[in-house]
């Protein structure tokens, strides 16, 4: 079906429906009403689990490839890349800024090419302000990423790391029980 319509559909309208895709998202990201935000982005084919919250001005591309758990909360100005798929799990954090990629430009392509693969963040993850997790990348049931870190490589459960390129700094407890979602203090 794919290939028919790619034969049918210029690509000049192809790209004007991309482009209207996303400045929709674009301005949904900064609507003042959680509810009118998540009637786009479900029409739009994200998933979004019950109790979960997006805080405003968050930036969502491709989210037809984003499935957001149960009671999770995604913070203000997150980036969130579902081009090559991310998944979030239950009860995670992501605090302001963070910012998820799942494509990038391969540094040795000769023709500036792309590069990716799945992101997952698992159940009770914790990534703080400012961090960035880089394609392909899994961060573990119950680790955190410290303010500011840059993740390369998958982080194990229940570990905190920190730092650029991210490195392990400490534990976790094991014993996590909580939910992130809407209700929680805002610090």
């Amino acid at each position: 079906m794919r290939q028919l319509l790619k034969r049918l559909v210029p690509e000049s309208l192809r790209s004007y429906a991309h482009a209207a895709e996303f400045l929709a998202l674009q301005y949904a990201g900064h609507l003042p009403s959680q509810n009118v935000r998540y009637w786009i982005y479900r029409r739009m084919g994200l998933q979004l689990g019950a109790r979960s919250v997006i805080y405003g001005g968050c930036e969502i591309r491709a989210p037809r490839g984003i499935r957001i758990g149960t009671g999770s909360s995604i913070g203000h100005r997150c980036i969130l890349d579902g081009r090559s798929g991310l998944t979030i799990g239950d009860n995670v954090n992501l605090s302001t800024e963070a910012w998820i990629w799942t494509l990038q430009h391969d540094k040795d392509s000769p023709t500036f090419a792309c590069e990716g693969g799945p992101v997952v963040i698992e159940d009770y993850a914790w990534l703080g302000g400012r961090t960035i997790v880089l394609p392909g990348v899994r961060v573990g049931r119950g680790a955190v990423v410290a303010s500011g870190a840059v993740v390369t490589k998958d982080v194990p459960a229940f570990t905190v790391v920190g730092g650029i390129p991210a490195r392990k700094i400490g534990e976790r407890p094991s014993h996590l029980d909580y939910s992130c979602g809407p209700g929680l203090p805002l610090l």
